[in-house]
């Protein structure tokens, strides 16, 4: 199959084929990461720029060390330090680097759409890295990848989304990719965190947690930003663990051999217990590591990488 998107924006309208192409190819670079020399010359000569107008320490060192590992340029811009705090808007920065010869963006940005816009100032190739309350798509790649490696096939697996679903961009292009490959999605979390609006969501969407757990394969626990707090959305981060927070206890209505995710950073005690995040069934360390491995795999797609994989 060839790789046909010069960008990847969303895991919205994206095809189980295409998925599936990215997944089967970053398992490919996943095997690159467990050698004792993690170096491989396939986008050597190629530039990459992670453009990042939100904090982040996951999402943008996994992307440098993908690129690194392909053997690419890379450039980062800390917004905080750039122009950017001169008034120079979004789009004259993304052409400002352009002009120096960068080869494809990684954006992300506190407001949804940014990094099309982006794409499409500039004609070059970029990559998603979370854009407001749209998505996210290489979260829920990798997201899928993790499940894949130990499932085998996405296509029946119930897998239940828990915790802020309203304010997050995992949930929803966890909900497009996993549903696109066949499995059933569960979004659940108090009234409050849901969003007023998805009666057009392939998801099963309540807020009753016993409901979205009852045989599930796979938990995937949101963060829960202490903000939410501050706005009223929920009483207290113990009145949230108590109603929603991940527990050993809570996990027996799943499958027994459930696995439990979540995209970091976490809040034990709050969405999620320490007794769960420290188990043999919690993959959230692996996730990490498939991250790098779906990203390298995006970006050698998307810049016709030389050479097998």
């Amino acid at each position: 199959m060839n790789f046909a998107r010069r960008s990847i924006l969303e895991l919205h309208g994206m095809k189980a084929e295409e998925i599936n192409f990215v997944l089967d190819t970053a398992a490919h670079f996943r095997e690159i990461l467990d050698r004792p020399i993690k170096k491989v010359p396939a986008l050597r000569g190629k530039s990459v720029c992670t453009l990042f107008y939100e904090a982040s320490t996951r999402t943008r060192t996994s992307f440098e060390i993908a690129a690194k590992t392909l053997s690419a340029d890379t450039s980062s811009i800390a917004v905080g330090q750039s122009s950017v705090t001169k008034g120079e808007s979004l789009k004259d920065t993304a052409l400002t680097i352009k002009a120096m010869g960068v080869d494809i963006f990684v954006v992300r940005h506190h407001d949804s759409g940014a990094p099309h816009n982006v794409a499409s100032w500039t004609g070059l190739p970029v990559i998603n890295a979370g854009d407001g309350q749209h998505e996210h798509p290489t979260q829920g790649l990798l997201d899928m990848l993790t499940i894949r490696r130990h499932k085998r096939n996405l296509t029946g697996l119930k897998v239940a989304i828990v915790g802020d679903i309203k304010h997050s961009r995992v949930a929803r292009s966890d909900m497009w990719g996993l549903t696109a490959m066949g499995a059933e999605v569960r979004l659940c979390g108090p009234k409050t965190l849901l969003p007023p609006v998805t009666q057009h969501w392939p998801a099963v969407v309540t807020t009753n947690l016993e409901e979205a757990l009852d045989g599930a394969d796979v938990v995937n626990v949101l963060r829960i930003q202490r903000e939410r707090q501050d706005q009223g959305l929920f009483p207290s981060v113990r009145e949230y663990h108590r109603q929603y927070g991940i527990t050993p206890q809570r996990l027996k209505a799943c499958k027994p051999d459930v696995i439990v995710m979540h995209p970091g950073p976490m809040n034990r005690g709050v969405e999620i217990s320490p007794e769960v995040a420290d188990a043999g069934y919690a993959v959230i360390e692996e996730q990490v590591t498939n991250g790098v491995a779906v990203r390298m795999a995006l970006l050698y797609l998307v810049l016709g990488g030389e050479g097998a994989v």
